[in-house]
């Protein structure tokens, strides 16, 4: 159950048009999977990112592993020497990273919006208006807990990966939530259930079996078109996001193999790619 809570928080997304995005916490780390129709990839950050105007911050439960700082590397807080080829490839990263935090940032929250949305308008008939009016409650606990490890703030971005991060965001407390939720719903959910099969068209069980089965599946017909649009946009930046991803790790291994200082450091922990000069 906190794996499938952090999968939820974290980056987790349930496309209805196809599209997954999900995250789950490692023993230590937390590993991303975006992956689509059109393309796939698997990424595992494992350090918090902070990013700022002019800083690029990589910590590990509070503490700085390493700096980039007005193209300067502090590593351990010690600043490394960078020759001319060095430093360009170390503000290529940056500026990839800077960039791309933000946007995986505001793909989480807008996809939470829309699941949260789906999952309202799905559940709500289902657990009565009392348990879908909780279950909308825990749906904004969960975007608040989602800005404990994804959130702007100003010009600072913070996107916290590492184990210790998500634990505070969705530990124990969370995973208690949703279980008091399903403890509260299930009775509920289920006499409703039975009401909507016997009172639905028909003279025989059969007969009324299959009109449950095909309001049903007008309510997902009904889901799927107020929130389609959404989800398509939410697919197609998924789907760039992926690729932009594949551009980082290259440039990530080739500024490891590049700076000895780093090497012990991988922010991204990924499949090797070829690297091309």
């Amino acid at each position: 159950m906190r794996k499938l809570a952090t999968s939820i928080g974290i980056s987790a997304v349930l496309f209805a048009s196809g599209t997954i995005t999900s995250v789950s916490a490692h023993e230590e780390h937390s590993s991303a999977s975006y992956s689509s129709d059109k393309s796939q990839c698997e990424v595992a950050l494992n350090y918090d990112i902070t990013v700022e105007p002019k800083l690029l911050a990589i910590s590990d439960e509070g503490k700085e592993v390493y700096r980039i700082e007005m193209g300067k590397l502090y590593v351990q807080g010690e600043q490394v020497s960078l020759n001319a080829r060095q430093q360009k490839l170390l503000i290529q990263y940056s500026d990839q990273v800077s960039t791309q935090v933000p946007e995986v940032i505001a793909l989480v929250h807008d996809a939470v919006g829309v699941a949260s949305t789906a999952a309202s308008m799905a559940l709500t008939p289902l657990l009565g208006d009392a348990a879908g009016a909780k279950l909308d409650e825990m749906m904004d606990g969960l975007e608040q807990r989602i800005e404990k490890v994804a959130y702007k703030n100003g010009d600072t971005f913070y996107l916290g990966s590492t184990h210790s991060s998500l634990e505070d965001a969705f530990g124990e407390e969370f995973e208690q939530e949703i279980e008091q939720l399903v403890k509260n719903s299930i009775g509920t959910m289920m006499i409703n259930l039975g009401s909507e099969m016997l009172s639905g068209e028909g003279d025989s069980f059969e007969q009324k079996m299959e009109a449950f089965g095909q309001k049903m599946e007008n309510v997902g017909q009904d889901i799927e078109l107020q929130v389609d649009a959404q989800t398509q946009d939410l697919e197609a930046r998924a789907d760039k996001m992926c690729d932009n991803f594949q551009d980082l790790i290259a440039l990530e291994q080739k500024l490891r193999v590049a700076v000895p200082e780093l090497e012990n450091y991988p922010l991204i922990d990924a499949p090797k790619v070829e690297l091309l000069e």
